[in-house]
């Protein structure tokens, strides 16, 4: 099976285009203001907050030598697919803390104020960190949120067998501590020394010069409770090469149907479930207006309006804009305008081996 990581080709094109931070808000609170808009979200929403974005300023993958696992390699049932769940739940147990340990940033906040005040009903967001939930945690109830925002790619925080029983991650992540003494000590180590692995959006990491051989994934209680056996684990997120599910399909689709205009923001719209999202509002003659660094695959769409500048530089002003007194005097927004973290990865992360 042939399956490849989808990146942007890029070619001369036309030249850059940029835009001053103050011209950029009066743009997006124009765009907004109506209402009615539904936010899609990328990996460039989270880099704030020190999760690195698949893809850098020219549109390509970061590193090319990159190797992720595939769906239809995880979910192999033979020797060697078990070979691949071991280097996946090795490299996600050590690269989940980092994005478990994530706190919003300043644009999930001002993200969060323009959903609390409906000015942004719906939100479809292609991250798996959870962060734009964290950002709106103490002002919604769950079933509100799950009705709010919708995870196209799925979430790093929940893990399932292969027989459907659920487990939190954290939780999973202490099963994998307790069933590997060794590599439970090896974190430790990093942390004791201020290393971080290398991380991906999706909580999987570089590593060089490690066996994953040694690594146990743990049987599931559940299932040996009902005279099973499995140690076949999912975290319930997307994988490249996996199909998304139905019922996530439509229900984005219906999202973009009930919203008035599409407001997309750091994403490349590389992934073609995000992409058909912004054709299919196109072919509705909803209005599009794309916030991005860089390259994406609907640059050169009609009817796009693309602003090349980050969030993090503009999104709190155009909650103000929008909001005008109310930004000052509702404390709920003010906490919220007040909020966020600013710290983006370094450029470059050593890669590391298990003799560090």
């Amino acid at each position: 099976m042939r399956v490849s990581v989808p990146t942007i080709i890029t070619g001369p094109g036309a030249p850059k285009r940029t835009i001053s931070p103050a011209a950029a808000v009066e743009r997006i609170a124009g765009f907004l203001a109506p209402g009615k808009a539904m936010l899609l979200t990328g990996a460039g929403v989270s880099v704030a907050s020190g999760i690195r974005a698949y893809r850098g300023k020219d549109g390509r993958y970061m590193n090319p030598n990159y190797q992720p696992i595939f769906y239809h390699e995880l979910t192999d049932q033979s020797e060697k697919g078990f070979a691949f769940r071991q280097r996946y739940w090795l490299r996600s147990y050590l690269g989940y803390p980092s994005v478990r340990n994530a706190q919003p940033n300043t644009s999930h906040y001002a993200i969060a104020a323009l959903q609390y005040t409906s000015y942004l009903p719906r939100l479809v967001t292609q991250n798996v960190d959870g962060l734009h939930h964290k950002a709106i945690t103490h002002l919604w109830e769950p079933d509100h949120m799950q009705k709010q925002i919708l995870e196209l790619h799925g979430t790093l925080h929940r893990v399932h067998c292969k027989r459907g029983h659920v487990v939190p991650r954290d939780i999973f992540q202490d099963w994998l501590s307790a069933s590997n003494p060794q590599w439970k000590a090896f974190v430790a180590h990093l942390e004791k020394t201020g290393q971080k692995p290398r991380t991906n959006p999706d909580g999987d990491v570089e590593l060089e010069g490690i066996s994953y051989a040694d690594f146990v994934v743990p049987e599931c209680p559940q299932c040996t409770l009902e005279g099973q056996q499995s140690s076949f684990y999912k975290p319930e997120l997307i994988f490249f090469g996996e199909s998304i599910p139905s019922r996530i399909k439509d229900r984005s689709f219906h999202d973009v149907d009930k919203s008035e205009r599409i407001f997309v923001l750091g994403t490349t719209l590389a992934t073609y479930s995000a992409f058909r999202l912004v054709k299919h509002a196109l072919e509705l003659r909803k209005p599009v207006m794309l916030l991005n660094v860089g390259p994406t695959r609907a640059d050169e769409l009609p009817g796009v309006e693309k602003l090349e500048i980050s969030s993090s530089l503009v999104l709190r002003d155009v909650v103000r804009a929008i909001l005008g007194s109310r930004a000052s005097q509702d404390s709920v927004i003010v906490h919220l305008l007040q909020s966020g973290i600013h710290q983006p990865p370094a450029e470059d992360h050593e890669i590391i081996s298990r003799n560090t």
